[in-house]
């Protein structure tokens, strides 16, 4: 150990549950702002350019994206979880080596997936059977996209530094900013240009361009622990390896669950423009749910992962119990607020209505059932904070991956309906959920997991 790591940022000491809100609410309000990129290209060219571009925008496209991010948020878990457990040991060198070693894995994904990604967007979107009317316009959106996406990794890995150092107020700020530039650029490309799909694309490209120089700017400022220096962005070996062990599981379970939820759009692509244009709607009004699900597991990761760094196991199970209890009340008002007011939300998105009465159809299938994830988020992600990440990775591959593939091609065969589709969701939360509550209590014992 050397050096003195920051006290203001360590999550040892004090209240769990305030702790745990501190922490937590900043996370949310910068998912939110994060997930508002795409919402508002959505709703904006939903309202103004119309219901082929909205699907092209919110349908295959946005689940390629989700795809692609998802790897990538996998593998910034597996560096967080190091570095937290670095600050919560109060190790300088290592936290500075871990940054390091973060932000190399960022540029070369980012490249990597660039290049990928514009040269197969239009194979990927023909594989998902989408609409050819949309293809066109799902393709520029597509390549400008991942144009931008190096940039967005660096955020993302920064971020998620960040927040393992203690620190979620940060990049909440900077996502506000870059949001709000983001809205300016789309009414400015879209609405006053008439660019279409393709300014919504730039709008967001130029948006995570300001978000990645944010975050460099400040961890190149930095003068402790967490300063970033281009000349020392290298490989070190030994951390490296702990943060793909730590990350590759996570990465391919991500990749796993986004491709389970291509293959359910997939399926409904078939039912035509306007059942796609729906999903899309209710994939951007449920979102919230989704955030505050995604904001529980950050928080939780971190949390966990700085307190048993520290030592304090009696932290690390207490934390997890009283974050399991603030989800699910969090689950059952967002439920209700989704159900009682989609009508009204679907208009939000188009005026169309037989779009607006197949989404808030496919509303009711699924919604009702949220609080069965409570458990598939908290419990993997506070395993995770203490290094378990093959057990999680299984049951969710099983789980939720294998048995939603099952469930579809069977439904598929013997009831080709969108509803027999979306049971999938419930299906495969009940048994998941059952299967993380044993695999918890079995592994509840943290004291003999240390992984460094």
């Amino acid at each position: 150990m050397s050096g003195e790591i920051e006290d203001s940022r360590r999550i040892t000491e004090g209240v769990i549950w305030k702790q745990l809100l501190f922490f937590f609410f900043p996370i949310m309000l910068g998912s939110f702002f994060q997930q508002l990129y795409n919402t508002v290209d959505t709703v904006i060219v939903g309202q103004f350019v119309g219901k082929t571009a909205l699907a092209a925008v919110g349908g295959s496209a946005a689940q390629i994206v989700s795809l692609i991010v998802g790897f990538f948020t996998g593998l910034c878990s597996g560096a967080s979880v190091i570095i937290a457990h670095f600050f919560g040991a109060r190790d300088q060198v290592r936290i500075g080596k871990g940054l390091h070693n973060a932000f190399v894995l960022a540029l070369a994904g980012g490249i990597f997936f660039t290049i990928v990604g514009i040269i197969f967007a239009p194979q990927m979107l023909a594989g998902m059977n989408t609409p050819s009317e949309t293809i066109p316009e799902a393709t520029v959106y597509l390549r400008i996209y991942f144009a931008g996406l190096t940039f967005a990794f660096i955020y993302n890995m920064g971020s998620s530094i960040l927040r393992a150092a203690g620190d979620s107020k940060t990049p909440l700020y900077y996502l506000i900013a870059c949001c709000f530039l983001n809205i300016i650029l789309d009414i400015l490309f879209v609405v006053g240009l008439k660019m279409g799909v393709a300014g919504a694309a730039l709008a967001t490209f130029l948006s995570q361009v300001f978000s990645a120089v944010l975050v460099l700017a400040n961890m190149i400022r930095e003068k402790g622990s967490l300063h970033l220096s281009i000349r020392k962005l290298k490989v070190s070996k030994d951390i490296m390896k702990s943060q793909l062990w730590l990350g590759l599981p996570t990465a391919f379970e991500s990749t796993l669950f986004a491709i389970t939820n291509i293959a359910i759009l997939s399926a409904l692509n078939t039912f035509g423009t306007d059942t796609v244009a729906a999903w899309s709607a209710l994939g951007k009004m449920d979102m919230i749910f989704w955030i505050v699900s995604t904001s529980f597991g950050i928080a939780i990761t971190s949390f966990v992962g700085q307190n048993y760094g520290a030592g304090r196991m009696d932290r690390v199970k207490k934390s997890t119990k009283i974050c399991i209890g603030m989800y699910t009340l969090c689950a059952i008002v967002i439920s209700l607020f989704l159900v009682i007011g989609k009508s009204a939300l679907f208009r939000l998105f188009t005026s169309d209505e037989r779009v607006i009465e197949i989404g808030c159809d496919m509303l009711m299938r699924i919604v009702p059932w949220y609080t069965l994830y409570v458990f598939i988020e908290v419990l993997p992600e506070a395993l995770r904070g203490v290094g378990d990440v093959i057990g999680p990775a299984i049951i969710t591959l099983v789980g939720i991956c294998a048995m939603r593939i099952i469930w579809l091609v069977g439904a598929l065969e013997l009831s080709p309906t969108i509803g027999s589709i979306l049971f999938s969701y419930p299906v495969t939360w009940i048994l998941t959920s059952l299967a993380f509550i044993f695999y918890y209590w079995r592994k509840s014992s943290f004291e003999n997991k240390k992984i460094h």
